[in-house]
């Protein structure tokens, strides 16, 4: 196989794998809240941290050891299509009536599959390049962004056919995830790692990391790096379901923001993509912690301005303006976060402390932070009275945004107080 078929058949891979998510992730928040189930929402999205605590290392060991990697992938990718769309056609026949148990259960089930094929990808893809003679630093950095085409693409694709209300999106990510579960078995074959003697299950699962707590520097480090995760999927979850409420006030009901809510949070997506180009520049001009330290603040304003803006003009422009910080909150953090704990831990146990900094960041924080925000806007919103005015309504979602921009500054402000400061590296290299 030539390397440009190769780098082709990964794009295809990447591409899938981040379209099934893209399908249903931003949108789903809508569906819910548009079905009785706006208190649930935070459930929903809390899974996706819960399972990413366990879920990725328990099918990374049956990837080294027992199933080669494009053959798991192609498991777990199947398991997930068939728990997904059955969640997609049980919302499609209950309709209005669909409930909680029945759609969540089904969901959380393919969630629980879906998580560790990110992994699993990246594992697949080394592999291949590995074999190819290609660098992975430089080449898979250009295959792993058509990733974050194919999330976008769905997004859009989702909107403009109807369907960031209705259970579809669910269907469509199924039939997705089959179509790479079939897809995935026709990838190079990578190798099962054959084990000597017996297995120390604290190093099958990385929990080798967990002894960086010892060391205050890093300690301190992945609290914030939990502190921080709090705030990954809060917008993910309630931004739609936000700009879907604004169909109630007559003003707005027929903007773009409300009706195409799902094509205008992509903004998000698109900026995330485009400052990964920036963040050389900031690291090797300012350093990690200060990097660090902008990308909390961006978090403060993604939220300030969620609360400040309104559909219309120009209140629309804050929106927007959110959806540019996302690409500085997102990135700057998880690429320097990544970058530090590369630096900052021994050759031997790097891989787990990476896996530590996941678990921190998108399993334990960013549950603690789902849960606790539909906490806030179930207080703030969906504790009101079905025939509140508007006024209200909006009122409450405004106290949600401002509250979780004020957290975020609180996390940005003792981040900067108490985090050591770190050496500005000239020559430093990133790597995606």
């Amino acid at each position: 196989m030539n390397k440009k078929s190769l780098q082709f058949r990964l794009i295809v891979m990447n591409f899938l794998e981040f379209a099934i998510w893209g399908s249903y992730l931003i949108c789903m928040g809508r569906y819910l809240a548009e079905h009785g189930m706006g208190t649930h929402i935070g459930i929903f999205y809390s899974i996706q941290g819960i399972v990413s605590i366990f879920m990725p290392a328990l099918m990374g060991i049956v990837a080294d050891r027992w199933i080669p990697a494009q053959k798991c992938l192609s498991l777990c990718h199947f398991m997930a299509g068939i728990f997904m769309a059955a969640a997609g056609i049980y919302g499609l026949q209950a309709g209005d009536l669909v409930q909680f148990g029945p759609l969540f259960s089904l969901y959380a089930i393919s969630v629980a599959f879906y998580m560790p094929t990110i992994a699993l990808t990246n594992s697949v893809a080394f592999n291949a390049l590995v074999k190819a003679g290609m660098d992975t630093v430089k080449d898979f950095p250009p295959i792993r962004v058509f990733g974050t085409v194919g999330f976008i693409a769905m997004e859009w694709a989702i909107d403009l056919m109807g369907f960031q209300s209705t259970a579809h999106q669910f269907v469509i990510s199924g039939g997705l995830s089959l179509l790479l579960a079939a897809y995935s078995l026709t990838l190079p074959n990578c190798e099962i790692k054959k084990v000597e003697g017996k297995v120390d299950l604290v190093d099958a699962l990385g929990l080798r990391a967990f002894a960086l707590f010892k060391q205050k520097k890093m300690a301190l480090f992945f609290i914030f790096c939990m502190f921080l995760g709090v705030s990954l999927q809060i917008t993910n979850g309630f931004a739609t379901p936000y700009l879907g409420s604004f169909a109630e006030h007559e003003l707005f009901a027929e903007t773009f923001a409300v009706k195409h809510s799902t094509m205008l949070v992509s903004i998000s997506q698109i900026c995330e993509a485009c400052c990964i180009l920036l963040i050389p520049f900031f690291l090797k001009r300012f350093g990690i912690k200060n990097v660090m330290l902008l990308a909390m603040f961006a978090w403060v304003l993604r939220f300030a301005f969620f609360g400040l803006g309104d559909p219309g003009m120009p209140g629309v422009l804050l929106f927007v303006l959110s959806c540019i910080v996302y690409g500085f909150a997102f990135d700057f953090f998880n690429i320097s976060g990544a970058l530090y704990v590369d630096q900052e831990t021994d050759e031997s146990m790097r891989s787990s402390a990476q896996g530590l900094f996941m678990v921190m960041t998108n399993g334990i924080g960013a549950t603690i932070g789902t849960l606790a925000a539909q906490a806030i806007v179930n207080h703030n919103v969906y504790s009101l009275a079905e025939d509140a005015e508007f006024a209200m309504v909006w009122e409450g979602w405004k106290m949600s945004w401002y509250t979780f921009a004020a957290y975020a500054l609180v996390v940005a402000v003792a981040f900067w107080i108490f985090f050591p400061k770190t050496p500005v590296n000239k020559n430093i290299e990133v790597k995606h």
